[in-house]
This record gives structure tokens, sequence and C-alpha cells, in this order.
């Protein structure tokens, strides 16, 4: 097939996609259409995930590269006006996703007409990769071991680049991640009499300045981390002392350690405020996604391929990615792949209801999965380090 061919092919699969979006792990009508496309290439699938599919080329020998396209879209209204616009109300591919299924269809068409292999190529369609985090599951089903996987890619599209640019990073890429949930229980009284209440009003405040305290005095000011609080909720009336209030957040670093003296620390100015202001504070933090730790030989291999117009190293930075499940079990390589087009429109960030790209950089992403294929089959990667602990940027 030549590669007019192809893209016409990704092209349709990414607009067909893009009309039927759905979210989390609720995603029969995605599931289906996957299903069909893999199984005319001539592949057997199987479901995982609830809803997520595989399916692989078989080679020669057992060991295997993987590739993960993440399958869920966003509760999102979609703005666009685009002549494919989802048909689904309050749904919208607005990440990208749409794009990424459509790269990894139109590699296993390539494949599916190739010459065998020496190793095995296995293509892993992930659910839920907005929350609560679809790799985790995959990964608990046993799938890595069932397909002797060995390595593992996956591309974003991303709109802070340059249209068709690979980005890349050595090392950790994106931030590990947490919810915060806080609430503050006092006593209520009349606005008139605070003294005869306790004040989870004033309560919050004093939290509030005090958690900006962590990041500033407590944690090394070179290992960047976040705690953002982004929204409070209390009280029942102008004349009402609140009795109670919440608040909601996130917290975010690229090293582990940092992030569990970054929890310690949330708890501990809790238990002091909730003392000083006579009031009980519950807190409650649920661990999200690890850190994406690009793997630096996989970088290294995959930059020396590529011509210097080809990439940017780009800065780490505070998003996450459940990819970084994936990267605990076997070396893996994150990649941006730009989108940005000023003259097109192209400009809106991921997760905007504007937010949309031009086809034809999809088969940037297709051909850069294709050659990683063939890297592999001519020499596959051996971590060079297994055991060495990944640097974490400083600034």
């Amino acid at each position: 097939m030549d590669n007019d061919t192809l893209y016409q092919h990704v092209k349709r699969y990414r607009r067909d996609l893009h009309r039927i979006p759905e979210l989390e792990f609720a995603l029969p009508k995605t599931h289906a259409y996957l299903k069909n496309m893999l199984e005319s290439f001539g592949y057997k699938t199987k479901t995982v995930a609830k809803t997520g599919l595989i399916a692989h080329k078989e080679g020669r020998f057992k060991d295997a590269i993987a590739f993960r396209a993440d399958m869920d879209a966003l509760p999102v209204y979609e703005k666009t006006g685009a002549p494919f616009s989802s048909l689904e109300p309050g749904k919208m591919h607005a990440c990208g996703h749409d794009g990424h299924m459509a790269m990894l269809l139109g590699l296993a068409e390539m494949l599916s007409e190739h010459a065998e292999l020496d190793h095995t190529v296995v293509f892993i369609f992930q659910p839920a990769e907005e929350t609560p985090g679809g790799a985790r599951v995959i990964i608990e089903e046993g799938v890595f071991e069932a397909y002797h996987i060995r390595e593992i890619y996956g591309i974003h599209l991303f709109p802070g680049l340059e249209e068709g640019k690979l980005g890349l990073v050595d090392g950790p890429m994106m931030a590990q991640s947490g919810e915060l949930d806080v609430t503050i229980e006092g006593k209520t009284a009349h606005g008139a009499s605070p003294h005869d209440g306790e004040d989870t009003i004033l309560a919050s405040g004093a939290l509030l300045m005090n958690y900006q305290s962590i990041i500033s005095r407590f944690l090394d000011p070179l290992v960047p981390s976040v705690l953002s609080l982004g929204t409070i909720q209390g009280g029942e009336g102008r004349t009402v002392i609140a009795q109670k209030t919440s608040l909601t957040g996130t917290i975010r670093t690229f090293d582990e350690t940092v992030y569990s003296n970054l929890k310690a620390a949330i708890v501990r100015v809790g238990a002091h405020t909730a003392e000083t202001f006579g009031v009980r504070i519950h807190t409650e933090i649920r661990d999200f996604y690890p850190p994406v730790i690009n793997d630096s030989g996989l970088f290294r291999r995959l930059k020396a391929r590529l011509k210097d117009s080809e990439y940017e190293i780009i800065r780490p930075m505070m998003l996450a990615e459940d990819f970084a499940f994936y990267q605990k079990k076997v070396p893996g390589l994150f990649i941006m792949l730009g989108v940005r087009n000023e003259d097109a429109g192209h400009i809106h960030p991921l997760h905007s209801c504007f937010f949309g790209f031009d086809e034809r950089v999809l088969m940037k992403g297709v051909m850069t999965f294709y050659d990683l294929c063939m890297d592999f089959d001519a020499a596959p990667y051996q971590r060079e380090n297994p055991d060495e602990t990944p640097k974490v940027p400083r600034f």
C-alpha cells in the first residue's frame, strides 16, 4: 500500500472515531469499531480492561515491542464546527486520542501486509487514560507477560509544538500526580456571635496559606513540585458561622520521594491548623499516576535515527499520564507529536472544546512507529543499567 492510500485510511479512521467519543471504560462503540478494523486487517483480537483491545503480529521470536493508543474522550461540548464533529453531546475527543487510535490502526494496517518479522509487535488500545487509569488494569491482567513485551512506545499529539515535529525528553517527562480532598468540620453559630462557633471558613483561609509554605519552605526548590487547590465550598449564609468547608486540589512532582514528603507535609499542616482553630480537618490523598520516566537508551536510539529538523528536546511538564504504569514494567518511551499550525487555526490547547489538528500529521506518527518496529527487529534493546534510578530534572 502506498503512503497516499494509507493516509486516506488513517484520516477516515480518525474522523470516524472522532464522531463517537466515549468516556473512561464505557467504550462499546469505540471498541466495536476498532475490533472490526483490526479483524478486517486479519488480526485476532483480545478484549482487555473491559473495553480495551489487544492485537498482535506474531514474529519468529516471542520477544515483543508494544505500541499503545488511548481510547477515551472527555466530558467536553465540542465547538470546532468540523463536519465530523462529535455525535455525542457533552463528549469530545479533545485530547487527541482519536488521532492516537488512528495512528495505531495505520501501523497495524501497514504491518498486516508486511512479511514476517523476527519479533512480535503488540498493539494496545487502552481505555480510561483520562481517568481512572486503564494502563494499570491492563498490567494487572497480565498482558505484558502473556505477550512477552520487552519495550513500549506511545505518541501524544501536542499543540505546544510545531506541526509534524517530535518532542523528546530523556528521563522524567511528566509528573506523578495525586488528588487532594480536604474537609474541615466545625461548629455553627450566629455570625454576630462568632465566639460561640468553630469557623471553618476562617480555618480554610489559614489552611490555604499554610499549604503554600510547604512548596516554598519544606521541599527542595530545585525539584519542581505543585500543590494547587481548585475548589472551595462552604457556608450556609452570610450571617452563619460555617460548620463545614471542603477543598479539592492536585499535587504533582517528578520525584517519588518528594511526592511522599509532600503528602506527609499536607497532613502535618492540616493537623496543626486544626489545633490552632479548634476545628477537625480530614485529609484524603489519592495517588493517581506515577511519573512518566523515559528510558535513556530508547531516547538515544530514536534520537540517533532522526534529523535535527525532525525533533525538539522539550522541557518536562506537570501533566500526568498513565503510560507511566507501563514504564514500571519495561523500558518505555513517550513521545510528543506537534500539531500546532497557526495559519490553519490549530492553536488550541489539549482539553479545549476547540482542539483540532490536520490529519496529515498522523502519518509522521505512523512512520515513527514503523521505524521503531524495524529498529527493534534489527537489534532488540537491552536496558544498560536496569536498576539505575532515573535522575529527576533540577532547575
